[in-house]
């Protein structure tokens, strides 16, 4: 086929060596199988801005650090260089959490750097080398089903110890190999710790999980992993090989805002005292 524009500078510098094919048009990106020497990697090439339809980018986007300060207020006044800036920290994101994830053990495609706003990665397949489906296009056992939502659990677990959140997922953004499933599509993943949408994002990933996964085996439709595991990471509980029950008891217990307003009081207190013995120290 004829090479997309964007994956010839990776021609040209030796990274790819031939495009096989597309492999898929999404809302944010296009996907191609290349030949890398003798293997068969994929190249995602990421749309622009205005051609690219993820909505509500900038939920997504709160907490991430944008280490060069002078990016950081380009982005913020919205210049044109800004917007270029906020692109390649939009593309940036995902290439980073791959390498994340992948250090932390959870199962997404390896990555090998993403090189102007196309990210080069392994292709998921099976081990006859076809192409692995998305967990939208299969059916399983009951069985089947509680072994691999048990698996996506354990990863999105290790993924929130990483400090992160995919924010997007569901039955579209997880492949199935002949080991269980893979997580893709990261460009929107969410600070766990910064980002003030975190909890509910998490939620609906667990529960979309759930729901997909309950379809062939109901009895998970009554599990409620996402309260457990985000109760157990706020309390600083959570460790990547936790035991879960995927029982979740709310507490009925009225939190006790008279004792909480007496602390912050006393802290102010404290620290008008501690500023007030530095002043007279220094006069």
């Amino acid at each position: 086929m004829k090479t997309p524009k964007r994956i010839l500078p990776l021609i040209e510098d030796g990274l790819v060596d031939e495009v096989i094919g597309q492999l898929m048009s999404g809302k944010e990106a296009t996907v191609y199988t290349v030949r890398c020497g003798d293997d068969i990697r994929c190249a995602k090439v990421y749309k622009e801005a205005a051609k690219r339809s993820f909505k509500k980018a900038v939920q997504y986007q709160e907490g991430r650090k944008v280490r060069n300060s002078r990016r950081a207020r380009a982005i913020e006044k919205g210049s044109k260089f800004g917007r270029n800036q906020q692109e390649e920290t939009w593309q940036s994101a995902e290439v980073d959490a791959l390498f994340k994830l992948a250090d932390a053990g959870v199962r997404v495609p390896k990555p090998y750097g993403c090189f102007d706003g196309v990210l080069l990665m392994d292709l998921v397949t099976d081990d006859e080398g076809n192409v692995a489906p998305r967990l939208n296009d299969v059916s399983m056992s009951a069985e089947q089903a509680i072994e691999d939502h048990g698996d996506i659990i354990r990863d999105i677990v290790r993924m929130l110890c990483a400090g992160l959140i995919h924010g997007d997922l569901s039955e579209f953004n997880v492949l199935v190999d002949d080991y269980g499933p893979v997580i893709i599509d990261l460009p929107q993943v969410v600070d766990a710790a910064a980002n003030n949408n975190a909890q509910w994002m998490f939620e609906r990933d667990v529960n979309n999980m759930r729901d997909y996964y309950g379809q062939f085996a109901p009895e998970l439709n009554s599990t409620q992993f996402a309260q457990e595991i985000w109760a157990l990471y706020e309390d600083g509980e959570l460790t990547p090989d936790i035991e879960l029950t995927g029982e979740f008891e709310q507490s009925n217990v009225a939190a006790d805002v008279d004792a909480v307003i007496d602390e912050i009081k006393a802290a102010f207190v404290e620290e008008q005292e501690r500023l007030e013995r530095i002043e007279a120290a220094n006069e």
